[in-house]
Formats: structure tokens, C-alpha cells, sequence
């Protein structure tokens, strides 16, 4: 029984150090801003790019198929059983 609570105790002592917080460095007045410009231009004037064009493939999306699933609910045209069975009880 001792080493048991000696073994919770333990256990919750480490759970408890793991734990670590966040804390700011710095974040008043003396801090630096961050100034990011409006607009960025690249120029590739004196390089020479080339690459290809991919495409997806035609194939994958015309053999694509809707899926089926089966009715859960089945329409029907007429109710005349249902209507005779009734004229029957009200007899």
C-alpha cells in the first residue's frame, strides 16, 4: 500500500514538471517592428526559365462515373388494394 501511494505521488510530481508555459520576450516598446513591403517585383530578365505543362489526363475524368445506390424508398403508382381493403372494413 506505501509504495503504491509513493508511486501516485511520484507519477503526479513528474506530470506536473513536464508542463512548461510560454512566455513573451520583450513585447513592449523596444521591440522591433516588422515592415513588409506593399509590393513584390521578381525579374527574370537575364535567366533563362523552362518547364513543361502539366495537365491532368483526359481519361481520368470521362471514365469517371456517377455512383447507383438502391432506392430506399419505393414510389408506387396506386393505392387500389389498399382502397378496396378499406371499402371492405367500413362494410
Amino acid at each position: 500500500m506505501r509504495s503504491l501511494r509513493h508511486l501516485v505521488i511520484a507519477s503526479a510530481l513528474l506530470s506536473i514538471s513536464g508542463t512548461a508555459f510560454a512566455q513573451d520576450e520583450g513585447g513592449g516598446e523596444d521591440a522591433p517592428k516588422v515592415i513588409y513591403k506593399e509590393r513584390t517585383e521578381v525579374d527574370f530578365e537575364g535567366v533563362e526559365v523552362a518547364g513543361e505543362l502539366v495537365k491532368p489526363q483526359g481519361a481520368l475524368l470521362l471514365d469517371r462515373k456517377r455512383a447507383s445506390f438502391n432506392p430506399l424508398i419505393k414510389l408506387r403508382a396506386d393505392f387500389n388494394s389498399e382502397m378496396s381493403q378499406s371499402v371492405d372494413e367500413v362494410k
